[in-house]
């Protein structure tokens, strides 16, 4: 079962038109992207779009102070790129554990590794379900420490109402990759309220040119001098991603709407096996559904692993989300870690499966995945 974006003729329509302007990087469909998606999230955010979500976590870092020495506090159960963009800036990750409920980093675990070094925390709101956010950001104003928000999954979570990416902390980044709640191929958005915060990213994204090149080549005074104030990345978005990107925003909503319901069915059909669903946060989190991840509960004699051998018999793919940080080598050499300092995330990972969720699914499709859910645990 193939897990593929939901692509229509709005999008190809669009990307042939970048085609055929000439104007396939950055220009005017990137500043478009932009604008809409900062009228969607209806605050007093700006967005700056990057060629990835990494990309803007690494800025977003870099704007808000972060350098060589400081500390910076994440989930160990995440993906490797919320560690990495830490020390592209010399700076040091602090691995904490999660939450065994909602597998979101546990706020007691990071006020727990709070030292003078530390300079901010990336929480990450693991499938689409947000943090616990009034938490975090009182501890981030206890400690005068900086929130930057890896909302990679997070389109369009909510929390009390709220969009994620409108709440008090300083940079939240979403990603739309391929397999993302929405997609743009390669991509993701950086959103602040903090002007200087844009500024800066947005002056970083392109090498740190004061003025980028869509500004350069479409002003009507002369615009050929530009100047190199910092040394900056290359980190833009092509109007070719945009284009998809346009289009995609449009359709979020329907999207969030059959992703949820598809969710629903998952609950029903499975509340009766031996399985913990994903955790709700009914009343306060409304869940953007990015991944459905079941846990095999202790009863089932079938391993993990086994248990993805035997669906994959009835061709359902399935995958693990995440294999923590703590066991993999880069990090776990690096850092002497041991699954003895992350409980709640080694044994989440020990019994977790991500069964297929995607905006194309279709009911059958669901069906099948059930019906392959039901002969496994049978089979156990």
């Amino acid at each position: 079962m193939s897990i593929i974006p939901y692509i229509g003729a709005e999008e190809i329509a669009e990307v042939v038109d970048s085609l055929r302007s000439g104007w396939i990087t950055t220009g005017p469909k990137v500043k478009r992207f932009e604008e809409e998606f900062a009228e969607y999230i209806e605050s007093d955010v700006q967005a700056l779009a990057m060629n990835s979500a990494t990309s803007g976590l690494h800025l977003g870092l870099e704007a808000v102070g972060v350098k060589a020495g400081d500390e910076v506090i994440i989930p160990s159960y995440t993906f490797t790129a919320t560690a990495e963009v830490v020390r592209y800036l010399g700076a040091t990750p602090v691995f904490v554990d999660s939450d065994p409920v909602t597998l979101n980093i546990d706020p007691k675990a990071i006020e727990a590794a709070i030292t003078i070094k530390t300079k901010a925390i990336i929480p990450v709101h693991f499938a689409g379900l947000a943090c616990d956010m009034d938490a975090i950001i009182a501890m981030a104003r206890k400690y005068k420490l900086k929130v930057v928000e890896d909302a990679a999954h997070a389109f369009p979570t909510r929390y009390k109402g709220n969009l994620v990416g409108t709440l008090d902390t300083d940079v939240t980044i979403y990603s739309f990759y391929a397999n993302k709640t929405m997609a743009t191929a390669e991509g993701g958005m950086l959103v602040s309220r903090d002007p200087n915060i844009i500024e800066r990213c947005k002056i970083m994204r392109l090498h740190g040119i004061s003025r980028d090149a869509f500004d350069r080549y479409s002003s009507k005074r002369p615009s050929w001098y530009y100047e190199i104030v910092e040394p900056g990345f290359k980190y833009n978005m092509p109007d070719i991603c945009a284009s998809i990107g346009i289009h995609q925003l449009k359709k979020i909503n329907i999207f969030h709407k059959k992703r949820t319901e598809m969710a629903q069915v998952y609950d029903e059909a499975f509340k009766s096996l031996p399985l913990t669903l994903p955790a709700r946060s009914l009343g306060i989190v409304e869940h953007a559904w990015h991944l459905y991840a079941i846990r095999l509960n202790d009863e089932v004699t079938l391993s993990r692993d086994d248990f993805i051998m035997k669906m994959s018999d009835y061709n359902i793919g399935c995958s693990v989300h995440f294999i923590p940080l703590h066991l993999q080598p880069v990090w776990r050499d690096g850092y002497a870690l041991t699954p003895e300092q992350f409980p709640h995330a080694e044994a989440a990972y020990q019994r977790i499966v991500s069964i297929p969720l995607y905006t194309k699914m279709t009911i059958d499709d669901q069906l099948r995945v059930i019906s392959a859910v039901n002969k496994t645990l049978d089979h156990a």
